[in-house]
């Protein structure tokens, strides 16, 4: 039988699907929405969040899984146990399944690679075969790093050549997908931030450590480009995309989204230290590739042109205000935020 993490029967729970415990935002009382269901891999990760809060706030049936930070109204479930995963889309049967769990970063790939192999690739490739079987939607959520950053931009058709295992173990999740499941679409993304229950959850938030270490000098990358993009974008995405799908079936393949403006890790600080009248003179800039247990490439732009030209695509906040509301809770004194907007 599929428990929740809180102890209840899937039976007993399937009433009251939502996604609690993602954010202050969600009341506790129990909420009945009619509607499609969607299923959410990965809800307790900064992109699982957003995109469960995106379709229940459209009227979707949300239920996320986690594993080893499950909480209460999340199903607890190992992506890497087939019966599992087998059991849990034969009894909620989602209309759509967005496969968010993966292990993104790239330095523990490479340091654990076997453990990311079986989440990254094997169990999308179940996932895949069960939504192909139950007739369910199938969003798999990809990244720029398929790509060497030599070229770019990048369009859905260029050929992937990826520098690390990361980046080759995605790339595997997404010929696996379509293997599995021709009907399913791969959306590739490149570095995520939002609203993180701590700096450290996404490599853009971390960087509000190096602004606040004003009494020490700190070196950042500043060879490397990035275009840092706001999860709840990526999330208003594939929402959009899962709509039209269920209605167009043209709508299969691979798509890129990402935001728009081009930075590196030192660009980022600089503006994050601007944006909250912070020093950033102890930042220094880093022009050579830093150390790192895996390769990155040095430009992966991703050429967003099909989702546009689809009407698909979303205009990506602006980093500076977006970067604004993922850190404010963080300031010392958040009340500031009182004042300037209210």
């Amino acid at each position: 039988m599929l428990l929740d993490s809180a102890g209840l029967s899937w039976s007993e729970s399937w009433s009251r699907i939502r996604c609690l415990g993602l954010s202050s935002e969600f009341p506790e009382e129990e909420v009945v929405v009619p509607g499609l269901r969607v299923l959410v891999t990965g809800a307790t990760g900064l992109l699982g969040r957003a995109v469960c809060r995106e379709f229940q706030n459209n009227g979707w049936l949300v239920i996320g899984t986690g594993y080893k930070r499950a909480r209460p109204r999340l199903l607890r479930c190992d992506l890497t146990d087939e019966d599992a995963v087998r059991g849990l889309l034969h009894e909620y049967k989602p209309d759509v399944i967005v496969h968010c769990a993966a292990e993104r970063r790239p330095d523990v790939v490479e340091r654990h690679t076997e453990a990311a192999v079986n989440l990254n690739v094997h169990a999308t490739s179940t996932l895949a075969k069960e939504a192909a079987a139950c007739g369910a939607f199938f969003l798999y959520i990809s990244t720029d790093y398929v790509f060497d950053g030599r070229n770019p931009p990048y369009g859905e058709d260029d050929s992937p050549n990826p520098l690390n295992v990361y980046g080759r173990s995605k790339l595997e999740g997404e010929r696996e997908t379509l293997r599995h499941c021709p009907g399913a679409v791969v959306l590739r993304v490149p570095v995520l931030f939002g609203e993180v229950e701590s700096v450290t959850e996404s490599a853009v938030t971390s960087l509000w450590l190096k602004v606040q270490e004003a009494t020490e000098s700190c070196t950042l990358d500043h060879c490397q480009q990035r275009f840092p993009t706001d999860a709840r974008d990526v999330a208003a995405v594939c929402r959009k995309l899962s709509e039209r799908a269920r209605q167009d079936p043209s709508i299969r393949g691979i798509f890129h989204f990402s935001a728009k403006e081009q930075m590196t890790k030192y660009e980022m600080a600089v503006a994050i230290a601007q944006a909250f009248n912070l020093p950033s003179n102890h930042l220094i800039p880093l022009t050579e590739q830093p150390a790192a247990s895996a390769l990155r490439p040095v430009n992966s732009r991703l050429n967003c042109s099909r989702l546009e030209l689809l009407n698909l695509s979303v205009e990506p906040r602006p980093f500076t205000s977006a970067i604004t509301d993922c850190l404010w809770p963080f300031t010392p004194d958040k009340r500031w935020r009182q004042t300037v907007f209210h």
